[in-house]
């Protein structure tokens, strides 16, 4: 049956029905099969037949593209530059549709403007979801790749296997797909899983992999976060009264330590102000305004902003995403998603459609909201020609990370920053690491804080690993991963993005040919022949463009090191990385100003002893010259004043002097009566 055109053209045939019809339970045989519609089970697909390969795209829902058609309409890249082959394609093809005239049909074209592309771009980052899908059908079609929909892997007992090989996969409709090789494209890496492949849910403790960003992470969440001063509890100030929906009652954790926990999910909305176009969004029939008081109390607490960050997409829409303390993701409730079963998948979903739902009605309607929320809110209503199978709301929720494979390679924070580079590329992460919040937690003061979020950047594009999209070879020696691949919760977050799937997608749709085309396990491909293969397709595996400067490692300077990412913040401190010869990712500055309002406090457990003190910052002409740092050691607290236009030593550093300390050690920093930039980089304490 493999490689058959008329099996190919019968399952063509069903895809352009749009309907997943197939005979009574049968067997198929393919070369590779492909478990996942997402962006990158696409481009596996369109790659192997374009070497001559016979597939089969195999979707559990009712659509193709994932979240790029399923209102990510905002393309998350970080370098455009780093984009190649077939995902370049897609990209390009959006631009082609989008210079025709008929695609503008509520507004002109030279009306719609986006920060996301300049017309010098051979490609169009930003879209309608249905033109995203429409264009991948339109290059499976093109392709001949059969796509049955509604086709779900029977998790419990439906994947075989013979000496380390799956040799056949079984849905739950009775069908079965044998293969010679196979690729988990689904986000949730549920076929990965059923293989008996190691995987990871949550995040791991920043001890594991020597990183610094991982596990959590309560001082660096400043970002999205709720107002000071917000009572959780249902009748505030009663602890008796029990806490609100969402928050739990246990510690957040220590800093850095791991958890189960998962970043939250959404739904990312496409809305239209267009009338004419618009389904109104009514009030829900299962509303219960007490999903949105702490909501409301965040407004009461200060909060006057529109709680989202609203994107323009072409013909007067919208692609919406989270955006301060509460907003679209639905925090703390996704915490089973990964593992669960299609049925509480289903329940989850609808959990996050009605939640948002909800949201968007008090946000338009609530009197506790304030008038100019309410007034631009109202304005907006969700399209009548998106998602017309879902009224409107997008059918794919935002599952932004669940299980991730551990392979005897993992991507992590090192990766990310350059100070570890993997030698056999397959294509290119550019993004932030980025973390949305994972948990709602009471804080020491009895208030509720938002823990999790992670935004740290700065870096140029670096290589992923082939070894990270494949799994062990005692484990599994014909499965390729590219979507659920093996690296760290924080690495993850940078490499998470819909066009980096695609091109994982297509170096794993290479990988499949080549190990048909040698009869080796996927281990064995020769990395320079992928590699060759790869270049041939346009896939960029290397970075040629400007890099900004590479920060010294905390871990290889002497004593203990209190990097700026650790250090406690009073007042707006930014990060930058542009002056070099920093200690880890970069320090935080003032922006010169706010004078006597910002303080930074980098603290530490020491043994009791005497320490040298040192404090590191980059030098510039723009630097204040009376920096006040004060030390608080075990005899007092010892100020010095640090002019940070120079450095006295031979390194970004300056000696505050030795002291004796207790069991801690405490240094701040502030801006009070300064000429200048105020600059804090780290602040390390080397035994004496």
């Amino acid at each position: 049956m493999a490689g058959s055109s008329s099996v190919i053209r019968f399952f063509c045939g069903i895809f352009l029905l749009g309907v997943a019809v197939v005979p009574a339970a049968a067997q198929h045989d393919y070369d590779i099969v492909i478990y996942g519609a997402t962006p990158a089970g696409i481009t596996a697909a369109i790659q192997a037949r374009r070497e001559g390969k016979s597939c089969v795209l195999l979707e559990p829902e009712r659509h193709v593209g994932g979240m790029t058609s399923g209102g990510l309409g905002a393309t998350d890249i970080g370098n455009k530059g780093a984009i190649g082959g077939l995902a370049r394609q897609f990209y390009r093809r959006i631009k082609q549709h989008y210079q025709q005239p008929q695609a503008w049909k509520y507004e002109r074209p030279e009306q719609y403007r986006s920060g996301r592309q300049s017309p010098q771009d051979d490609a169009m980052w930003t879209f309608e979801p249905h033109v995203a899908e429409q264009i991948f059908r339109q290059m499976l079609e093109e392709a001949a790749v059969p796509v049955l929909f509604e086709h779900r892997l029977d998790r419990e007992g439906g994947v075989e296997k013979r000496d380390g090989q799956i040799v056949c996969i079984r849905m739950t409709n009775g069908h079965s797909f044998r293969g010679k090789v196979f690729i988990d494209a689904t986000y949730e890496g549920d076929l990965m899983a059923a293989a008996g492949v190691s995987f990871h849910v949550g995040r791991e403790a920043n001890s594991v992999y020597s990183e610094t960003l991982n596990g959590v992470q309560t001082r660096l969440a400043i970002h999205h976060q709720l107002m000071p001063g917000v009572d959780p509890y249902r009748r505030k100030g009663d602890p008796s009264s029990g806490l609100l929906p969402g928050i739990h009652a246990d510690p957040p954790g220590e800093d850095g330590s791991g958890d189960h926990r998962v970043q939250a999910y959404n739904l990312r909305l496409c809305l239209t102000d267009v009338a004419e176009n618009q389904i109104p969004i009514e009030k829900p029939a299962d509303y219960d305004e007490e999903r949105y008081e702490l909501l409301l109390r965040n407004f009461e607490a200060g909060e006057t902003r529109v709680p989202w960050s609203l994107i323009p997409m072409p013909n007067r829409k919208t692609d919406i995403n989270n955006n301060h303390g509460v907003s679209t993701d639905y925090i703390g409730m996704n915490y089973d998603w990964p593992s669960a079963s299609y049925e509480r998948r289903r329940q989850l979903y609808q959990e996050h459609l009605s939640y948002i739902h909800g949201l968007l009605w008090t946000l338009a309607h609530h009197p506790r909201v304030p008038e100019n929320v309410r007034r631009e809110v109202s304005r907006w209503g969700l399209c009548k020609d998106e998602f017309t199978d879902n009224g409107g709301w997008p059918h794919q929720l935002y599952v932004r990370e669940a299980r991730r494979m551990v392979s005897d390679f993992v991507m992590t924070q090192h990766h990310c920053q350059g100070r570890a580079v993997a030698e056999d590329s397959v294509g290119l992460a550019a993004y932030t690491m980025d973390s949305h919040n994972v948990q709602r937690y009471v804080d020491q003061n009895g208030f509720v804080r938002n823990e999790g979020d992670v935004q740290v950047g700065g870096f140029p594009p670096y290589p992923i690993s082939y070894r990270a999209i494949r799994p062990r070879a005692e484990e599994c020696r014909n499965l390729l991963v590219p979507v659920a691949l093996s690296a760290s919760h924080i690495a993850y977050g940078s490499i998470r993005m819909e066009p980096v799937f695609m091109v994982l997608g297509q170096s794993a749709g290479v990988a499949a040919c080549l190990a048909i085309e040698r009869n080796c396990d996927v281990q064995q491909v020769p990395y320079e022949l992928l590699r060759e293969r790869l270049v041939a397709e346009n896939q960029i595996l290397q970075w040629t463009g400007p890099r900004p400067p590479l920060g010294r490692s905390p871990g290889e300077l002497p004593g203990i090191v209190v990097d700026d990412l650790q250090a406690e913040k009073e007042g707006t401190w930014l990060n930058s990385s542009s002056v070099g010869g920093f200690v880890g990712i970069g320090y935080l500055h003032d922006n010169n100003q706010s004078k006597g309002r910002c303080a930074l406090r980098f603290r530490t457990e020491l043994k009791p002893g005497r320490y040298q003190v040192r404090f590191w910052y980059t030098p510039h002409a723009n630097r204040a010259t009376q920096v006040p740092v004060v030390v608080v050691h075990a005899e007092g607290r010892t100020e010095r004043r640090v002019n940070q236009r120079t450095l006295p030593e031979n390194q970004n550093y300056v000696s505050l002097g030795e002291f004796a300390f207790g069991d801690a050690a405490e240094v701040w920093v502030f801006n009070r009566d300064t000429d200048g930039y105020v600059v804090a980089d780290a602040v390390q304490f080397v035994p004496r």
